[in-house]
């Protein structure tokens, strides 16, 4: 049944707002990961609706990406991801991309390139299940 579910689902854009489900399976962290990463995280920030769902905006979801990288990628712990985020914010730029030495016009395609990767890479997931 699950697998008829999920062939019905449309695909949303890339703006769309997305629930806590469909992020903790985008990005393969069990939900309650996520409420506790809000709880670590100030800049997380989804809109709460009714019978306190929650709605993660785009940003929302990379920046989420992006602690999901450097915690289980890169080998940080929460405080050292907590400094990482707080000097970015400090740069004023929380793109994960923020690091590169990069101009603007080059960061911004390098960004569209790795957001067209990882929607083929959720294409390429979901067609595994």
């Amino acid at each position: 049944m699950t697998e008829r579910r999920s062939a019905r689902r449309v695909a949303k854009s890339p703006g769309a707002f997305r629930t806590i489900s469909e992020v903790a399976e985008e990005l393969d962290v069990p939900q309650h990961v996520l409420r506790f990463w809000e709880g670590k995280f100030s800049q997380i920030r989804p809109l709460k609706r009714g019978g306190g769902r929650r709605y993660y905006r785009p940003e929302d979801v990379e920046l989420l990406r992006r602690i999901r990288s450097l915690l289980y990628g890169e080998g940080y712990t929460i405080k050292g991801v907590q400094k990482v985020l707080r000097d970015s914010g400090r740069r004023g730029d929380s793109s994960p991309l923020a690091t590169a030495p990069l101009g603007a016009s080059r960061r911004a395609e390098l960004e569209g390139i790795v957001a067209e990767l990882r929607t083929l890479q959720d294409m390429l997931s979901r067609r595994r299940r």
